[in-house]
């Protein structure tokens, strides 16, 4: 079982609203048979308040940094919080006891968990397994595995990419053979997101009809996984290694790379709205540092160099936060635009974080070069977001190609 863990919750309803009907008293009539399968207004902006408390309470600095020196990174009594709100189970659809939410609460929910840095595998588990598994259409996989993804007592992740790092479909590098109607699987899969916390290993590999997606129980016979080391302490990845490894199929042969290209794209609007929390957090805690800072009998936020920087990030994280909604609404109203957005907000929020948080180690001046201060830990996060799916430059060239199309 994975370390962060939480006990299995028996209630066949929606969990998350449940448990905002709990805390905004916002359906105080609903029965389990009534609960819509999606958020509304109301309860987006309930789930947000509700997340933000527990995470300014339960994910401070202090807490960021005691996890991610664990070998984990993931804090179980605060898993056991995320899911006990449902929010392993976001994306899960409401018959498999999820919220059957959507890319548009998705993103909401990645800024507030990117806005403390928040140590967890919902990017692998909430958002990379549950999009692949539910874009399969295997009806009996998702049965088996949804429901314990939704309440957290179970972690999954899903592994694409080789050693070249290439989130295509070049570049993966684990083959399936099957012998007497046993799938075996062989090949390297590299940059598994929190692959070491995971008991549930989708991975995507070659056939003789096409990429097909497949699933890994660990630790499982001929399977080797090493923890890589990252720039950013609060992110965990892991290079696996299969050699002959028993492996069961998802879906049909050959439709692997649908399911996983739909998996990336949901993963994409994450991390557009993790790096947009991060951006504006940094942008926030900055401008108060300035408001503050006496230098020369007055405060620094009151030099023009200063409020020039300012007004640039100002307008970067404005911009980013336009992108990454604008993505996660058109994804959610399968719009034609969703594949030229979604690429857009992948170059324009990693950048807006790069640039915001290297300006704030600028205007914060010396102190922002200690370990104690959080200026580069929010640097660190940017830097990985930036190279984590692809970076900057492919996503322009498939934007550039996506509107050209």
């Amino acid at each position: 079982m994975p370390q962060c863990g939480a006990p299995a919750n028996q209630a066949v309803c929606n969990p998350v609203i449940l448990r905002l009907a709990k805390d905004a008293n916002i359906l105080s009539r609903a029965r389990p048979m009534d609960l819509p399968t999606m958020l509304s207004t109301d309860e987006r902006s309930a789930l947000r308040d509700a997340l933000r408390r527990l995470l300014s309470s339960k994910s401070t600095q202090a807490d960021v940094r005691r996890t991610m020196e664990q070998p984990a990174a993931c804090d179980p009594a605060l898993w056991q919080h995320l899911a006990q709100m449902g929010i392993p189970g976001l994306l899960v659809p409401a018959e498999f006891g999820g919220a059957g939410a959507g890319p548009i609460e998705l993103e909401m929910v990645m800024e507030e968990a990117g806005a403390v840095l928040l140590c967890s595998p919902l990017l692998s588990s909430m958002v990379l397994a549950v999009t692949a598994l539910t874009a399969s259409g295997d009806a009996a996989a998702q049965r088996r595995l949804l429901p314990e993804i939704a309440t957290g007592t179970r972690i999954a992740t899903l592994a694409v990419t080789g050693t070249r790092g290439l989130w295509t479909l070049q570049g993966v590098q684990v083959s399936a053979q099957q012998h007497a109607g046993q799938w075996s699987l062989s090949g390297i899969a590299d940059y598994v997101t929190h692959g070491q916390l995971a008991d549930v290993l989708l991975v995507v590999a070659n056939t003789p009809v096409g990429p097909t997606l497949f699933e890994v129980a660990p630790p499982a016979p001929s399977l080797t996984l090493t923890a890589l080391p990252t720039f950013d302490p609060t992110l965990r990845l892991a290079r696996i290694e299969f050699s002959a490894t028993p492996a069961q199929q998802i879906g049909q042969a050959g439709s692997g790379w649908a399911a996983t290209g739909a998996a990336l794209d949901m993963a994409l609007i994450a991390l557009a709205g993790d790096q947009v929390g991060g951006t504006r957090s940094v942008l926030d805690q900055t401008i108060e540092y300035a408001k503050t800072r006496i230098q020369f009998g007055r405060p620094i936020g009151s030099f023009q160099a200063i409020k020039h920087m300012a007004a640039d990030l100002l307008l970067e994280a404005e911009s980013a936060t336009s992108a990454a909604r604008y993505a996660a609404g058109a994804l959610s109203e399968r719009s034609p635009d969703a594949p030229a957005a979604i690429s857009l907000a992948a170059f324009a929020c990693a950048d807006a974080y790069v640039n915001t948080a290297a300006a704030s180690i600028q205007m914060h001046g010396g102190i922002a070069f200690t370990w104690d201060h959080p200026a580069h830990l929010y640097l660190r996060r940017a830097r990985a977001d930036a190279q984590l799916f692809g970076t900057s430059a492919y996503h322009r060239e498939r934007y550039v190609q996506q509107l050209g199309g």
